[in-house]
């Protein structure tokens, strides 16, 4: 299998979207910025991220519709384009997720998580290895947020995402916050979760924001992000130092200065 080389150093970022384009263009200390892959035609880049990418600031394509561990035939189309984003805005690799989002036809419309079993993984494995054929930069792929846990699970999510790494060579996108959401939800042990992965392929971190409703913690983009979340980036930078730290923030955004002051926690937690 080829060997790629190591992850880019990336520093601390910031999720792009349209609402929010100029604050990012004037935060100070923006070294990355990640972009929804599906949100961008890639014959008609938005012009902030063009000013972006002029002023060196690495630009990461995000999908979130490949539905890479999806049993039906993978979406081809759907490759190619985040493909061409990559090519449109000089990315140095490209993410999504370890999910599926369709079966039997329908969208569920929200990033489902994988039964953790051998059949399942092989199944991802095989739908990896076939996006990355495709690819002309290396794939990560990110650890979901999950309000369930399928039943007869074989592997620990660790585990899982430790074999997958193996078997396909991609690179890992860690979610501190949906781990965090996952162990307050269904139990996974994040002690457990970092010492099993191969963090030597860690290609970059989210954190995020989230809510407690009803008992559950959702992941919801749309809030300062918790201490809990913070201290998580703390563990992991323990055991290896992150190429780089991107802040998501999808929906209700906050004035700059709050911005800012998120980013400048994650720089002090990274010192």
């Amino acid at each position: 299998m080829r060997r790629v080389t190591s992850s880019p150093r990336l520093g601390v970022g910031i999720g792009w979207r349209p609402e929010i384009d100029l604050t990012v263009e004037r935060l100070p200390d923006v070294d990355f910025v990640e972009v929804v892959a599906e949100n961008v035609d890639p014959g008609d880049v938005p012009e902030s991220l063009r000013l972006l990418g002029k002023r060196g600031v690495p630009v990461l394509p995000h999908a979130v519709s490949l539905s890479l561990g999806g049993a039906e035939p993978l979406d081809m189309a759907r490759v190619e384009h985040l493909a061409a984003v990559a090519r449109a805005v000089d990315a140095p690799l490209v993410s999504d997720h370890v999910c599926f989002v369709r079966a039997g036809g329908l969208d569920a419309g929200h990033l489902m998580p994988l039964p953790r079993t051998k059949e399942a993984l092989d199944v991802l494995v095989a739908n990896v290895r076939q996006a990355q054929r495709e690819l002309p930069v290396p794939l990560a792929l990110e650890n979901v947020a999950a309000l369930i846990d399928w039943p007869g699970a074989e592997l620990t999510e660790g585990q899982f995402l430790a074999e997958l790494v193996e078997r396909t060579d991609c690179r890992l996108l860690v979610d501190v916050a949906n781990l965090y959401a996952n162990a307050r939800n269904i139990g996974t042990d994040p002690a457990e979760f970092l010492a099993t992965l191969p963090l030597e392929r860690l290609a970059y971190v989210h954190v995020a924001g989230g809510v407690e409703r009803d008992g559950l913690y959702h992941d919801t983009h749309a809030h300062a992000m918790p201490d809990a979340v913070l201290d998580l980036l703390g563990d992991l930078c323990a055991r290896v130092d992150p190429p780089g730290v991107l802040l998501e923030r999808d929906d209700d955004y906050p004035a700059d200065e709050e911005l800012a002051a998120e980013l400048a926690a994650i720089r002090a937690v990274l010192a």
